[in-house]
């Protein structure tokens, strides 16, 4: 199978777990109640159940329901009618904002490169971590540290987060096929956590105190760096709409953006949009 079938193949997947899971939702649901349908990134998904739950709080007449899969199938959603709001953790291409697709802000995070903990290495360039997801180099003792194999974890196709990967330090560059693909932050922080030699990358977020965060072009990966520019993998979390939104779902955004939530963001490691 070709690599762009693949790649299609896998974001349909995606879709259909997507579909059924609303379907699943919708069944068991109050029929009085109304809805509002996010669906998309697993980076922004669990600050978005964050959000959502706090909403619901203030206002139990309205459920808004959060479901991942992916930031290319949050806007396969959208565009298919399936959700109202897509999440993404990436840019969206300009073929994408051609069809209408409108991205609204909602916080900024960084890309965190992860290692165990007892690992010795303190920082690395994007050039040494692009040579590492390469293939080129594998072994730690090439970028300081103990004599020991790399073990290289990246994300699935269709992952906002991997595509913000390749944009910023992989280039044209091709992850190697020797990397190990995983399909959440969740699962590469498992993976990073329990092998000493593991290298990941994932929402700065959603760390936590596990992991060893490896400073970037010697930059620190932190609040201050992100909301400074200065760290060099900072990116937006996205909701993205498709036409004007429901008063239901934009009553739900006008929150997010809202000092209240925005606070309630910063208190989970990310930082406040502009």
């Amino acid at each position: 199978m070709a690599p762009h079938e693949r790649k299609t193949r896998l974001s349909d997947l995606a879709l259909l777990g997507v579909v059924l899971a609303l379907t699943a939702l919708g069944g068991c649901r109050s029929q009085k109640q109304r809805t509002v349908n996010l669906v998309g990134s697993t980076s922004v998904q669990p600050f978005a159940e964050l959000l959502a739950q706090e909403y619901q709080s203030r206002h139990p007449e309205l459920n808004v329901e959060v479901q991942g899969g992916g930031s290319t199938a949050g806007i396969q959603a959208l565009e298919n009618g399936i959700a109202e709001i897509g999440m993404s953790s990436r840019s969206l291409t300009e073929a994408e904002k051609a069809k209408g697709l409108v991205p609204i802000a909602i916080a900024r995070d960084g890309l965190a490169i992860v290692v165990h903990p007892s690992n010795g290495v303190t920082g690395l360039s994007r050039q040494q971590i692009q040579s590492i997801f390469s293939g080129l180099i594998t072994n730690w003792r090439q970028v300081g540290g103990s004599d020991m194999p790399i073990r290289p974890i990246t994300r699935e196709e269709g992952s906002g987060t991997r595509e913000e990967f390749i944009k910023r330090v992989m280039g044209k560059v091709r992850v190697s096929r020797g990397a190990l693909v995983q399909e959440s932050n969740g699962a590469v922080k498992e993976l990073v956590r329990g092998d000493p030699g593991a290298i990941g990358y994932m929402s700065l977020g959603l760390v936590g105190g596990e992991l060893k965060v490896l400073a970037v072009d010697g930059v620190e990966p932190s609040v201050e760096g992100i909301a400074q520019g200065k760290y060099p993998l900072a990116r937006e979390f996205l909701f993205v709409r498709h036409g004007e939104l429901s008063s239901d779902a934009q009553a739900f955004v006008d929150f997010v953006l809202s000092d209240d939530a925005q606070h309630l963001l910063e208190s989970e490691g990310l930082v406040r949009t502009k």
